[in-house]
């Protein structure tokens, strides 16, 4: 065939092929609400025969009613081509795949899905529309929708409008796959705010884009709310306040409990306590507990209570060595807060304020009591001093204490005072022999007394005293070393023994001397006289002495009586052996006493102590003669020794020595005690020795 001829016969043919049923319009997938009206269009081109649709397959017919179907109609022009099938409403059923179909054409459409949302129903809150719940108790609200929702709806919390977070969902799906009931639970804790409040649970899907709500009221039961309040609340120690106690509970109050400081006030009921404010609420503060079914809350309040200042910690004593740093604390409490000084007793200088007082390097004069003082309060009410004393360690202070001065050969005392802090270990004296700390050695004694306090913070005091129970030259010449150490050094003083001397002593010496040799020649010629005068008296066989009558009146009457004449003048005749008579070597005759010393018959003895009078003077009494002319003179010492009434020495008529009254020879015994040294003030005293008195020798005279 030619070339020409095949291009009109293919030009024929594509002009045929262009006038062919097409479409010019296709359905869609289309997604449509449950109830609602669902359309696919579909339009064809050049074609004016027979069209229908199916579902699923299913041919529909091709009437435009299409009868059988009652919800479902084809719309549009059909001279036009357009062949729209309309379904109103929708049903589940209608989910299906829809084409359309030209059946004469041979033509059908692309498949339309056709998708039937299902709105969820109203939500459903398990306890609504009132929760009850317990402030405080952690809780879970549920809401539940349920029904063939498609899709699956999601729920929502919401309160004033604003979207709650921390929920849960859950889904129950059925055997089949589809969804019986979505499930949200809403985890909160409610507090008592909550009580009367509204939550919404809204359910929402595709198929409801605005969803749908559910909304619930909370009742809450809560322990009671409280709120304490003082009335007034700044207050003057010793003013009254009121305490009110306002609750808010439901269930309602049961009932209310005071408490200060954690201790039940007896006797407080109901909502409202008066009180008399003292300094202890500042720090113990008022409570109030209310209560109810649910439970009980607590509150509590302080007031703030004006009051003076209060002692709280004393400060403490404190000892320290000498350089060292010392410091002092004392505790005030007040309100408001007390002004604290220091100063030390009997200055009134400030040595510093507030609670803590430093001394550096303290000294000797640092020693005494520090005074930590606060000023009364606002009200006058309080405020007072506390002190404490500071001792300050150094080496004893040693002074020598007042002496009285001492006889040569009579006893003395010598005192020091000793002060140290630490106590001393030792007070030592120092004497030729050596050291002395207590006890005796030969003349010396050392006793220790405690001293009365001296100087504050000195430390203790001892008094230490050194006995001498005799003195000697050397005493009074040499100075005696009271000495006391401790473990910070030593500390020492000498001290001198005054001498005290007795009156002029030649010139006593030389009467002393005088009136003994006067007193021993009479007494000698009285013993002579005595003797011639008896020596004829005596009887080879028999001596008889004969004793005149005393002053006492007694006598004695022997068998030779008359022998030796009359008796007007005469005592008792004692009849003695001659061998009672013996002879010195002198010659003189020495007799014996057949008495033992009851008459003192046979010898005569003049004992005589030549001492000092009490005011230090020897003394000797004068001789008075008594009798006749000739007759021996007596002494008399009566009016030296006090002694009762005077009798005299004289000779005898018959020739014998009468035996004297114990008057007529005796012995002056100067007293030996001198009384105790001169003694400092407030020195505890002590005991003496008693050291012998002097004596002088025994005058005796043998008749």
């Amino acid at each position: 065939m030619p070339v020409p001829a095949l291009l009109v016969l293919l030009f024929c043919l594509r002009g045929r092929a262009g006038l062919s049923p097409h479409f010019l319009q296709q359905p869609e997938d289309l997604v449509v609400v449950l109830g609602e009206e669902a359309r696919l269009p579909c339009a064809l081109g050049t074609y004016s025969g027979l069209v229908q649709w199916t579902k699923d397959g299913l041919a529909l017919g091709g009437e435009r009613d299409l009868p059988g179907w009652s919800r479902y109609w084809i719309s549009g022009n059909a001279a036009s081509g357009q062949h729209d099938l309309h379904i109103r409403p929708v049903e589940l059923e209608d989910q299906a795949s829809y084409e359309c179909q030209a059946t004469q054409a041979g033509l059908r459409s692309r498949p339309a899905q056709l998708h039937v949302l299902v709105p969820p129903e109203a939500p459903h809150v398990l306890g609504g529309p009132s929760v009850s719940l317990v402030a405080g108790v952690p809780a879970n609200l549920t809401c539940q929708s349920r029904g063939d929702a498609r899709p699956t709806p999601e729920l929502l919390w919401f309160r004033d409008g604003v979207r709650l977070d921390g929920t849960t969902s859950y889904q129950t799906l059925l055997k089949k796959g589809t969804t019986e009931s979505v499930e949200s639970i809403l985890s909160l804790t409610p507090s008592s705010h909550d009580d009367g409040a509204t939550l919404v649970c809204r359910a929402r899907s595709q198929a409801l884009p605005a969803g749908r709500d559910t909304a619930i009221t909370l009742s809450l039961q809560y322990s009671p709310v409280v709120t304490l309040s003082a009335e007034p609340q700044t207050v003057q120690e010793g003013e009254k306040v009121a305490f009110l106690c306002q609750a808010r509970a439901q269930p309602p109050v049961t009932g209310y409990r005071w408490a200060k400081g954690g201790s039940p006030v007896l006797g407080a009921r109901g909502p409202m306590l008066e009180v008399v404010a003292d300094a202890s609420f500042l720090t113990a503060p008022v409570s109030c507990e209310v209560s109810n079914a649910v439970g009980s809350t607590n509150r509590s309040t302080a007031l703030d209570v004006q009051f003076g200042p209060i002692l709280l910690a004393k400060p403490e004593p404190m000892s320290v060595d000498l350089g060292e740093d010392a410091s002092f604390s004392c505790a005030w409490r007040g309100n408001p807060l007390p002004r604290v000084t220091w100063t030390r007793r009997g200055v009134a200088q400030v040595l510093g304020y507030g609670p803590t007082l430093r001394l550096p390097s303290v000294g000797p004069e640092d020693a005494g009591d520090y005074v930590c003082r606060a000023e009364p309060g606002l009200s006058g009410h309080g405020g007072g001093a506390a002190e404490a004393r500071l001792t300050v360690n150094a080496p004893p202070v040693v002074t020598a204490l007042h002496s009285a001065p001492a006889f040569l050969w009579g006893p003395a005392r010598l005192q020091c005072l000793v002060f140290a802090s630490p106590a001393p270990e030792a007070v030592v004296w120092s004497l030729d022999e050596g050291f002395l700390e207590k006890g005796s050695r030969g003349r010396f004694l050392v006793e220790t007394f405690p001293a009365p306090e001296g100087r504050v913070g000195q430390g203790p005091g001892l008094i230490s005293v050194l006995h001498i129970s005799a003195t000697q030259e050397s005493d009074f010449s040499r100075g005696f070393n009271c000495s006391a150490r401790n473990r910070l050094g030593e500390g020492s003083t000498w001290i001198s023994l005054g001498r005290r001397d007795l009156l002029p002593t030649v010139p006593i010496v030389a009467g002393v001397a005088s009136s003994a040799m006067t007193l021993l020649m009479v007494i000698t010629g009285v013993a002579l006289c005595c003797w011639c005068q008896g020596k004829a008296s005596f009887s080879k066989q028999k001596n008889l002495v004969r004793i005149p009558g005393s002053s006492h009146g007694s006598s004695l009457q022997g068998p030779e009586e008359e022998e030796t004449g009359s008796n007007e003048d005469q005592g008792p005749i004692m009849h003695m052996d001659s061998s009672d008579l013996v002879l010195d070597e002198e010659g003189a005759l020495e007799t014996k006493d057949p008495t033992n010393g009851y008459y003192k018959v046979r010898g005569v003895s003049v004992s005589l102590n030549l001492g000092k009078t009490p005011g230090g003077d020897l003394f000797l009494p004068p001789a008075s003669p008594l009798g006749p002319l000739g007759t021996p003179p007596f002494c008399d010492f009566n009016s030296h020794l006090g002694i009762p009434p005077p009798c005299r020495l004289y000779r005898a008529q018959a020739g014998y020595l009468t035996t004297p009254h114990s008057r007529a020879f005796a012995s002056y015994i100067k007293p030996t005690s001198f009384g105790p040294p001169d003694l400092a003030p407030r020195t505890p005293p002590f005991p003496y020795a008693a050291f012998p008195t002097p004596s002088h020798p025994r005058l005796q005279t043998h008749v």
